[in-house]
């Protein structure tokens, strides 16, 4: 027996290295391995030999067959490398590859992440809400009459079954204030459409911050206070707002945010069409009629609201004169924002 192992292992020897296929060399693994092979015929015959020579012929067998297996497994490496080699003919495999650009986020994501940080360091919680409002929610609750130029379908859009796609943020402030009772201190930042045709400075879909304070004692001086500490914050810290007088339907005294111009520091330049002064948003007093309409007492409660455009802020933050550069998707203007 110990002959015919050996000479099965010789023949092995000769015969692996020699195979130029996967195909050749599992024909050459079920001759010496398989079930069937003469090994394993030898293996079932283990018991004819004698015992004093049965665990070496045992031991023996194990080794050649290990020794076998090893040589078939090498030579499938062999035979994958060469292919390898092959289609890899004429590649120089020192030279650097290709460098892969760096993704980063989109300015208009950098600037929305940021302003967020702000609120929540002055003590804010952010509150999401649906993009597909009913009316009530966006108009009704919030002090705006059924004939206000808002509600007009050139500049709604509307839906079937009494809904529309939100003209702003601002209804979060009602569902907000029905679940909880104040004091509460909210932004709601997202997504919103207006009927707009796409401009240097407007967008049918757009984004907003909406800002919202209602507890016992607030005033117009803690909005002021709010809107100037975010807007050293996102800007400079020698930024100044004011105030201008306004009308907005959901709070009265209603303003419109200026800051000074970050451009010309107020000197008068093209950016601010020589008024020393950039337009940010509209802010107000919570008008009393929205607070009795979600249960508030007016009596008890006053509160503060502001709406702010996140792509007009990123438009003053790097100097953009045409807000579709912020959606066009070309990473050459974007590159320039990062």
């Amino acid at each position: 027996m110990k002959e015919q192992i050996q000479e099965i292992l010789e023949e092995a020897r000769r015969s692996i290295p020699s195979c130029v296929s996967d195909k050749d060399l599992e024909e050459l693994r079920i001759k010496y391995l398989g079930k069937k092979s003469s090994l394993s015929d030898l293996l079932s015959k283990i018991g004819t030999v004698s015992k004093e020579e049965r665990p070496q012929m045992g031991a023996l067998l194990n080794k050649t067959k290990k020794e076998i297996a090893q040589l078939i497994e090498q030579k499938k490496l062999d035979l994958h490398e060469k292919t390898d080699t092959s289609r890899a003919r004429g590649l120089d495999v020192t030279m650097p590859g290709r460098p892969l650009p760096i993704g980063a986020k989109h300015p208009l994501c950098q600037i929305w992440e940021e302003i967020e940080d702000i609120f929540i360091n002055l003590g804010f919680e952010v509150a999401e809400g649906p993009e597909i409002e009913s009316e009530y929610y966006n108009f009704d609750a919030l002090n705006t009459p059924s004939g206000h130029p808002a509600r007009n379908p050139q500049d709604t859009f509307y839906l079937k079954g009494g809904k529309l796609l939100r003209t702003q943020t601002s209804p979060m402030q009602i569902r907000v204030m029905e679940k909880f009772k104040p004091p509460i201190k909210i932004i709601s930042t997202g997504r919103c459409y207006r009927v707009d045709k796409m401009d240097p400075s407007h967008l049918p879909v757009f984004h907003q911050v909406e800002a919202l304070m209602v507890d016992e004692g607030i005033t117009m001086s803690d909005l002021k206070g709010a809107l100037d500490s975010f807007v050293k914050r996102i800007f400079t810290s020698d930024t100044r707002s004011r105030f201008r007088p306004h009308f907005f339907p959901f709070t009265e005294p209603s303003a419109e945010i200026d800051i000074l111009c970050i451009n010309c520091k107020g000197a008068g330049c093209k950016l601010c069409k020589k008024s020393g002064w950039l337009e940010m948003g509209g802010a107000g007093m919570v008008d009393p009629a929205v607070l009795e309409e979600v249960g508030y007492d007016p009596e008890k409660y006053t509160g503060y609201a502001f709406g702010l455009g996140i792509e007009r802020i990123a438009m003053l933050r790097y100097g953009i004169s045409d807000i579709r550069k912020l959606v066009t998707n070309d990473l050459r203007i974007l590159k320039q924002f990062q």
